[in-house]
């Protein structure tokens, strides 16, 4: 395991609907690359000449996991870190770590430099935002559905579980926003 100097890796993790993506973009405006696992798994779909949908992606991902390793995004994920540490960058935010073997893969990789903060809120707050998004919006039905194929087939609890950080997000992005920040300015953030 190597040790990486001054190195601070940001991984948010969640349910659909907890605000994950609004997370990774505030850190993300404050001049902190971003590697986007979904991205990852969008350029696999498009070399194996895959249209990318709702649908198409939650049974490639899971088809790729299946033939690859449940680990293969976290693999490539770990790759794209190194590129942008050897171009000099010290500090990088993760968006997409799903489950607890991409968690293994990338806390084996960057132990002491990366740090886990899972953001949650009620199913209800979840799911309203979800049937509320302009873009693709999710029925209750759709928002349940896709909560348990999240924790059954991709293992996603366990990042939850085992986060250094929770943020409780059940109110307006500017108490998200001030939430991040306070971790990102605590002693304990990446000790």
């Amino acid at each position: 395991m190597t040790e990486y100097q001054n190195l601070r890796l940001l991984a948010f993790v969640g349910m659909p609907g907890a605000g994950k993506t609004e997370a990774v973009d505030y850190v993300a405006s404050k001049g902190w690359p971003k590697i986007y696992f979904g991205g990852i798994m969008y350029g696999e779909m498009q070399k194996a000449g895959v249209e990318i949908t709702p649908a198409s992606q939650q049974i490639f991902r899971e088809q790729l996991r299946a033939e690859r390793g449940k680990d293969f995004i976290a693999q490539r994920a770990v790759e794209e870190i190194a590129k942008l540490v050897q171009a000099g960058q010290h500090t990088i935010v993760l968006d997409g770590l799903y489950s607890w073997s991409e968690f293994k893969v990338l806390k084996h990789a960057y132990h002491h430099e990366l740090e886990v903060v899972a953001i949650v809120a009620p199913r209800h707050v979840r799911h309203h935002r979800l049937a509320n998004r302009p873009e693709r919006p999710f029925t209750e039905e759709e928002a349940m559905h896709r909560d348990y194929t999240e924790i059954e087939n991709i293992e996603k609890g366990g990042p939850i579980a085992i986060a250094d950080h929770y943020i409780i997000n059940d109110g307006d992005i500017e108490t998200l926003h001030k939430k991040i920040d306070d971790i990102m300015q605590s002693d304990t953030f990446a000790e």
